[in-house]
């Protein structure tokens, strides 16, 4: 299990609306499944960047060029 656990992530996803200035937008946390540590984002971008970082933080050097080739 411990070389899978850094090429795995879990988490429990929360997603919620707010009135913001007269608008609905949404708001989301994320609570790690490993550790129960838990962490809010005041838009969906902003969960959007905090993923892409805890992803690429875990892709060894060789493989990150070649996501980057693939989907972006």
């Amino acid at each position: 299990m411990a070389a899978i656990k850094g090429r795995y992530l879990a988490y429990l996803l929360r997603l919620w609306q707010v009135k913001d200035a007269g608008k609905l937008i949404w708001r989301a946390s994320l609570e790690d499944s490993h550790t129960g540590d838990r962490q809010g984002f005041p838009s969906l971008e902003a969960l959007v960047t905090f993923l892409l970082e805890q992803v690429r933080n875990r892709q060894p050097e060789g493989e990150a060029h070649q996501a980057n080739e693939g989907g972006e």
